[in-house]
């Protein structure tokens, strides 16, 4: 406990200036300030960010007039919500004044209404670990409920009772499940219980909350404790419902994987290759792909007569699955598009065999993949879960001999910025045409010779042109 608190002083030294102003210019006008919830937090795990959380008495013109002639900016977006945001230097900082609001029985939205004490304000927030308070310019350490155990017990508890809490937003529920992704906390009982009650109760969030937690789990460290107790609480057959449905039940020889534990399996090793990909991680299309590439396999399974199963085409039907279920949750369509490409594309690599591809079906894969290729490599190889050695070994060896060839190819012929050896207004000059249909007809048409045969001179794409355009003439 000691040691927690330590950290914590260590950690608050480093932004004192900041808040002992703050506190003098709150103080001296007659108002209470305090550093409070995830940085007081974050200070005691020795991972103090540059994003800095305060609850104060005064309401938001009165913040906003302390604020004037000493941040370099102000921003007061959350006004309705009683807050007022700011930067001073490197230090992005929002001011909320004390807070009692909940949500209705039947409200997408809190009610807003402000509070009185800061012992009000941290009785409502979500847990205990976040009910921890710095008062300023004192520096008195608050912890009404008991939090700093809690952090140093690594459990996630609410203030008060959870049901009473998850009523007042049911947006909590879904926090529970991302601080056992981001803090890899336990999660303690009474609350797992409240979720599993209530969990019907996520449903009057709007479908935007329920993204932003959903994307901060994914991509924190441990995302796979958040989903499973998404999943053992049914909140996820409501926020994400292809999930749990992954957990098939397993045919009497036990013929297919558990595929929802290889799902969870995949993102996981997906995260480990993270450090492939030109960002870095965490990436969030790599590991939304990850958790949806098997998504279409419950509605595509069949039994074959002699008991083996199949998944035809589940790469296609989990495409349209991941991208209705991602238009749901209100994602940008770049990153739809994307994941769901993803999707569509995790099986191509199977059909390599062992090395058969000619350099024309290397093409395709490179061009249907499109900017999306970095992120294939690392699905794929984070999709092959078998426990078999040497299955395993065959596998990565072949996926090293595509990369290697996509490398040549790349290398020799530009694949990254594939296309016909002749433009539009090439093709219109050798055909004496002008725009329209047949154009595009004639570029896909040298597009495709582009893939079979490579690049070709211009007076071999010309006479390509030129033939294939005749017998489309005269034909009948």
């Amino acid at each position: 406990m000691r040691d927690v608190q330590a950290t914590a002083v260590r950690e608050l030294m480093r932004i004192s200036p900041v808040v002992d102003e703050l506190g003098a210019r709150f103080t001296g006008a007659g108002e209470q300030i305090a550093l409070v919830g995830g940085p007081v937090r974050d200070a005691m795990l020795g991972r103090l960010h540059n994003d800095l959380d305060f609850t104060t008495s005064a309401p938001p013109e009165i913040t906003e007039r302390l604020l004037a002639g000493w941040a370099d900016a102000t921003w007061d977006m959350g006004r309705s919500f009683g807050t007022i945001g700011c930067r001073k230097g490197d230090w992005q900082i929002e001011i909320t004044t004390y807070r009692s609001d909940v949500y209705q029985a039947d409200s997408r939205k809190p009610a807003v209404a402000y509070g009185d004490s800061l012992d009000g304000d941290l009785g409502r927030r979500d847990f205990t670990v976040n009910a921890m308070a710095v008062t300023l310019p004192d520096r008195r350490f608050e912890d009404p409920y008991g939090g700093v155990v809690d952090l140093a017990h690594g459990r996630l508890r609410t203030p008060g009772r959870p049901e009473d809490s998850f009523s007042d937003d049911p947006l909590r529920m879904l926090r529970a499940a991302r601080f056992t992704a981001q803090l890899d906390f336990t999660v303690d009982p009474a609350v797992v219980t409240a979720m599993t009650d209530m969990a019907d109760r996520i449903q009057i969030v709007s479908a935007e909350r329920v993204r932003d937690e959903l994307v901060k789990l994914v991509l924190a460290p441990h995302p796979r404790r958040g989903l499973a107790l998404l999943v053992e609480t049914g909140l996820a057959e409501r926020v994400l419902p292809e999930l749990p449905a992954l957990a098939l039940e397993r045919d009497e020889h036990h013929r297919h994987k558990d595929v929802y534990e290889h799902t969870l399996t995949v993102l996981e090793q997906s995260i480990d290759l993270e450090s492939r990909l030109p960002g870095g991680g965490p990436d969030l299309v790599s590991r939304l792909a990850a958790l949806m590439h098997d998504v279409g396999k419950p509605r595509t399974r069949k039994f074959a007569g002699d008991g083996t199963v199949t998944f035809h085409h589940h790469d296609v039907v989990g495409a349209k699955l991941t991208r209705k279920r991602m238009q749901a949750l209100r994602f940008s369509n770049d990153t739809t598009d994307q994941v769901a490409r993803l999707v569509e594309l995790h099986l191509r690599f199977h059909g390599y065999g062992s090395g058969e591809w000619t350099d024309s079906a290397v093409r395709r894969y490179v061009r249907d993949a499109g900017d999306q290729l970095e992120r294939l490599h690392v699905l794929t190889r984070a999709d092959c879960t078998t426990r078999n050695r040497r299955k395993a070994d065959r596998l990565r060896r072949t996926y090293d001999d595509l990369e290697a060839r996509i490398a040549r190819l790349a290398e020799e012929e530009d694949l990254a910025a594939l296309r016909p050896d002749l433009d539009g207004n090439q093709i219109m000059a050798v055909l004496g045409i002008g725009p329209g249909r047949d154009v595009g007809a004639a570029y896909q048409f040298l597009l495709q010779v582009r893939m079979d045969q490579g690049p070709l001179s211009r007076e071999q794409a010309e006479q390509a042109l030129r033939d294939w355009w005749k017998a489309r003439t005269d034909a009948p």
